[in-house]
């Protein structure tokens, strides 16, 4: 019998079906077996009644088995339809095939648990609806995100994950050993490339895995990350990208909302506020507003606080931050000699949490030398990316999405250790690295 998927199953009442997937929930009542069962398209109950030749594979099945059911859809009586996907109907069973015979959990998947505990027993805990609904979000940010750039006249292009030189010219960098004498390091950033590309293309964008070697034991940080990037040519300012990033993220939320207000509500999270146009302030600005002093960034409270603000005054959910001090900016940001010593960079903060960095760049070869050399690096170490330069590289600028924050703060996940799949920080690959070395 060709398989039907529970999510199609409303179409064959009366009729006998095979469908596969894993048992979410079983129930005895009385000699009864009641199981809930879900595949890649969602859920349906399904009863084995005593005198069924499935009572006894009813009563062996555990929770998490995959299984082949055979059995006839029915309409539920009126009174005990409920609100829910497949909430009408009922799979009466006639048969079942135990595939892969789950054990017993450790615990209650459904409690909720430590982080730590959480993360240790990730392949077992992305069973659970709470952690399929975030990635399923995900899946549905990363692909609009990229959707939206394509539609804005964008070439995507694949970032390499290797690279050469000091890597952007900063201490938080992985390190590698195989190129013997000649140094290489884990990408930091797809910075370098997508300036490249803007030479071929005008407007090229990447989704590219960056890796920090900074201190990630924090609710906000990780050691390897998703980076949604792009950058554009021909622009005259940073307001520019922005633009272009606020329609980014406009057409991404529109569909997550459409698709996904099951999600919302499952986490009763109220979807994202975006008015008309994303307020923005200077850095300034925002400390004048918090009453806190003029730093060169703003501090986590700070963000937090500014957001606040912005969701009273200005109803939205989102802010720009811009005008930070060149100094405290990458290399490669532009300055304006009548803006000088701030630069044309800038944040979209989102729910309390800094999200995108971005900013005009420096496109003139001469003065990005000047630069490297300013920050007392060797220019001959970025000789491969000046190359762009010599050859008629336009006024540009770009920006970049974490991926993982943006799934955190669009569900309202306080870690965004929870909205990554396979997390990486200084103290975890997979396991906790304190406990494989204890093991060893």
């Amino acid at each position: 019998m060709q398989r039907t998927f529970i999510g199609d199953l409303g179409k064959k009442i009366g009729e006998k079906v095979l469908i596969n997937g894993w048992v979410s929930v079983r129930r005895d009542q009385g000699k009864m077996v009641f199981v809930d069962v879900r595949d890649m398209s969602g859920t349906v109950q399904g009863v084995v009644l005593p005198l069924s030749a499935a009572i006894g594979a009813a009563k062996e099945v555990t929770v998490e088995s995959a299984v082949a059911l055979e059995g006839v859809v029915n309409k539920r009586p009126e009174k005990n339809v409920v609100q829910r996907q497949n909430g009408d109907i009922e799979l009466q069973i006639e048969s079942i095939e135990i595939m892969s015979k789950a054990q017993v959990a450790p615990f209650d998947i459904a409690t909720e648990l430590h982080l730590d505990t959480y993360l240790d027993h990730l392949p077992l805990m992305l069973h659970t609806e709470r952690t399929r609904n975030i990635f399923k979000m995900q899946s549905t940010i990363l692909g609009a995100y990229r959707s939206s750039l394509r539609n804005q006249g964008f070439t995507e292009f694949m970032a390499p994950a290797l690279v050469g030189a000091d890597a952007e010219g900063g201490g938080a960098v992985f390190k590698l050993d195989y190129y013997n004498e000649y140094k290489a390091y884990l990408a930091v950033s797809p910075q370098f490339y997508k300036q490249i590309m803007v030479g071929a293309f005008e407007r090229s964008c990447t989704i590219a895995k960056v890796f920090r070697a900074e201190k990630s034991a924090t609710t906000r940080h990780l050691s390897e990350i998703t980076q949604m990037d792009f950058e554009m040519g021909f622009i005259e300012n940073e307001r520019e990208p922005m633009r272009v990033l606020e329609q980014t993220i406009r057409d991404t939320v529109r569909e997550v909302v459409g698709a996904h207000q099951d999600i919302f509500d499952y986490f009763k999270t109220a979807t994202p506020l975006i008015p008309a146009e994303i307020p923005i302030l200077t850095l300034q600005e925002a400390q004048q507003i918090l009453g806190v002093p003029e730093e060169s960034d703003l501090a986590p409270e700070d963000e937090r606080n500014i957001c606040g603000w912005a969701k009273e005054h200005k109803q939205s959910d989102f802010v720009f931050i811009t005008r930070f001090p060149t100094a405290k900016r990458a290399f490669y940001t532009y300055e304006d000699p009548s803006e000088a010593p701030l630069s044309r960079g800038f944040d979209l903060l989102f729910r309390g949490l800094e999200i995108n960095s971005g900013a005009q760049r420096i496109h003139d070869h001469d003065m990005l030398v000047a630069r490297i050399k300013e920050r007392g690096m060797d220019p001959q170490k970025y000789a491969y990316y000046l190359q762009a330069f010599k050859y008629g590289m336009p006024p540009h600028g770009g920006s970049s999405t974490g991926l993982e924050r943006f799934t955190a703060r669009m569900l309202e996940i306080q870690n965004v250790k929870e909205a990554t799949a396979f997390p990486r920080d200084m103290t975890r690959i997979d396991s906790r690295l304190a406990e494989e070395n204890d093991a060893a």
